[in-house]
């Protein structure tokens, strides 16, 4: 049956029985939001809440003191949108800034994940909140939880025929393997609640998956969403500018738990090449054989990667092929040339122009003379195109008309939206995870250090010639690496306040993971650890070389640099 384990039901961890016993995601929910005794709920609920695209946080930098004082926690929730490739209309990013301004802590947040992240929403706000994204045809179901979530794309999707039609299945890949219950409507639109036992999900059975499920799709030569660091990675085979089928890769995954060298990241492997319309079924099947055999004991060891390195890639392949109905055939050729951001103006393949602007960490917020949320929400009132959000944390303008370009660009410039053309090459591309105060697992900050250690890293870098240099900085507050830290050319994963791992080597195109390089050192012992490191490569680089290919090549990480990591490319 769906949902179900071989282990012995009573070792099953504490998750998979809230699962079990939730009724279809929908627990204590509606009782737990009405409770007026406290701006909180239980853990039971939270887990379940999850599923519906919000959890509970509380504002750590407040936690002491509240504690001091006898009072529960600063809390507060934190929700996310479900949007398919990162697409927002002008008419949905209205609403969502209203939301923004209204209900939470006045800014927007772009993921890694494509989507919006809204903060600081009380409790008695949150059915509002979500009935409201509703209302402006988006959802938040599965953007938590232990469930396929947000599927990503390449961000420009309308840049050739080919991109266009890789996007429309990423799309339905993310509305065919979204959950069926209708808890969702129950609780937040007033629905007609449930009599009886509901029946289990047709896809997720009872108990859905064992962990979330993360799926990517990449147009080649850009390889923006990390196409290896997904649960499924999806990479179209664009040929003649139409699209041939997709090359499928299996296992990727960032999280690893400090201290257990039994987590890891890893790269997702190349298992063979798909036509277009047998995508959906080869995916399902993926996802089938995970929920079946996936880990529901221990929930570190739940993720597919663990799944395939404990019961072998081969066999996992056998069992999706039987599932589907039909094999592989062999992968196809294709090439990356970098996973960051294009910044500026592009055009098109139907002659329309697509903006794409910085935003650091994502966080669109007015703060002094940076007036982005507002300069946005001005844009997207007079914008006939749609907006991208891509998995860097970046907006893309896209599919503006020639003759509008001059107006986006004076209100791009009026509110300091055009920060990129004066930006170093690493703040260009620097990703950086919430962390604290509000994220519950972050044992460092990273968000609001990403300013100064890019402003001490641009100052390094600029006494050696280095400020224009393209690197990959990802800095992350935990090692369960939302940022994509072990794919940055520079890591800095949170060990504790203001103690970093220091992690090198990883290339520019999301195909090589990076490896410890200075374990949980401040930041005077990371600058020092990287200025001979700089100096050197400004030396020795040859045309084009990466900061982390010349790293691996000159040997700089010692002679171990041979076992890192590295995607099988076809």
């Amino acid at each position: 049956m769906p949902g179900m384990c071989t282990e012995m039901s009573e070792k099953l961890s504490d998750f998979e029985r809230v699962k079990a016993s939730s009724r279809q995601l929908r627990g204590s929910l509606r009782e737990a939001l009405a409770d007026p005794a406290t701006g909180g709920i239980g853990d039971d609920d939270n887990k379940i809440l999850k599923f519906h695209g919000s959890y509970l946080q509380d504002d750590r930098d407040l936690r002491d003191e509240r504690r001091r004082q006898k009072l529960e926690p600063a809390f507060a929730f934190m929700l996310r949108a479900r949007l398919p490739g990162g697409v927002v209309t002008p008419a949905q990013w209205l609403v969502f800034d209203v939301l923004a301004r209204e209900h939470a802590n006045g800014t927007l947040r772009i993921t890694t994940r494509q989507t919006f992240q809204w903060h600081g929403i009380l409790k008695g706000d949150l059915k509002p909140t979500i009935a409201t994204i509703h209302d402006a045809l988006a959802t938040t179901i599965a953007a938590c939880g232990d469930v396929v979530r947000n599927v990503v794309s390449t961000a420009n999707p309308v840049e050739s025929e080919g991109h266009a039609e890789a996007y429309a299945w990423a799309a339905r890949l993310s509305d065919e393997l979204a959950p069926r219950t209708r808890a969702y409507h129950e609780i937040w639109l007033d629905g007609e609640p449930l009599i009886g036992e509901p029946e289990p999900e047709p896809l997720y059975g009872k108990t859905y998956l064992p962990r979330k499920f993360k799926i990517g799709l990449a147009i080649p030569p850009l390889n923006d969403v990390d196409v290896f660091a997904q649960d499924l990675g999806i990479i179209a085979v664009v040929e003649q500018g139409r699209l041939a089928g997709f090359d499928i890769a299996i296992g990727g995954g960032m999280g690893a738990t400090q201290g257990d060298p039994s987590t890891y990241p890893r790269l997702g492997s190349i298992v063979g090449f798909v036509a277009p319309e047998r995508l959906p079924a080869i995916a399902e099947a993926i996802v089938a054989v995970q929920r079946d055999w996936g880990n529901r004991v221990e929930r570190k060891h739940a993720r597919l990667k663990y799944t395939l390195d404990h019961r072998g890639l081969d066999a996992f392949v056998r069992e999706v092929e039987a599932r589907a109905g039909f094999a592989f055939e062999p992968a196809r050729p294709y090439r990356f040339d970098h996973n960051g951001d294009r910044y500026g103006w592009i055009e098109g393949h139907d002659g329309r122009w697509h903006l794409t602007l910085h935003i650091e960490s994502g966080r669109l917020a007015d703060i002094g003379a940076r007036r982005w949320l507002t300069g946005l929400r001005e844009i997207a009132a007079i914008h006939d195109g749609d907006f991208r959000l891509t998995c860097n944390q970046n907006v893309i303008v896209a599919s503006v008309a020639a003759k509008d370009r001059a107006r986006i660009d004076a209100l791009v410039a009026a509110h300091g939206l055009d920060v990129y053309r004066e930006q170093s090459g690493i703040r260009r591309h620097a990703v950086a995870c919430v962390a604290l105060p509000t994220c519950g697992l972050a044992m460092a900050e990273a968000e609001r250090y990403l300013p100064d250690i890019t402003t001490r890293l641009e100052a390094l870098l600029d006494t050696h010639g280095l400020i224009d240099a393209p690197i990959l900085l990802r800095l992350s507050g935990c090692p369960n690496g939302c940022s994509r830290p072990y794919l940055g050319e520079i890591a800095l994963i949170g060990r504790a306040p203001g103690r970093y791992d220091l992690r090198l080597g990883a290339d520019f195109r999301g195909q090589r993971l990076n490896r410890v390089y200075r374990e949980n050192v401040d930041e005077s012992a990371i600058l020092a650890a990287l200025d001979p490191l700089f100096g050197a490569y400004a030396v020795e680089r040859q045309e084009a070389e990466g900061f982390g290919d010349w790293l691996l090549r000159s040997g700089a990480l010692d002679t171990e640099n041979r076992s890192i990591p590295v995607a099988t490319v076809a």
